[in-house]
């Protein structure tokens, strides 16, 4: 019998870490959010809606951040007009 009770307080000790767990990320995504928050504001990406900021987030996200710069800025330093293709 004592491995049966062993087996269920390491259940639930597991669960309030675990519960433990789940609030320190929650935490850390605030604070995560509050920076990213910071960087963006005064880009002018602040001006764009929530739906477009997701969009182009999820695109960059993709291509990584050295070929989103490449593809967004060209040599000589400035920001792209037009497409650029693969």
């Amino acid at each position: 019998m004592p491995s049966k009770r062993n087996a269920i307080a390491a259940l639930k000790k597991l669960e309030t870490e675990r519960l433990a767990l789940d609030k320190r990320k929650r935490e850390l995504e605030e604070k995560a959010s509050l920076e990213l928050g910071r960087a963006i504001l005064g880009t002018g990406i602040e001006t764009f809606s929530k739906k477009g900021l997701v969009k182009i987030a999820t695109e960059l996200g993709k291509l990584g951040e050295e070929d989103a710069i490449a593809r967004l800025v060209d040599k000589s330093g400035s920001a792209s007009l037009s497409p650029q293709r693969p």
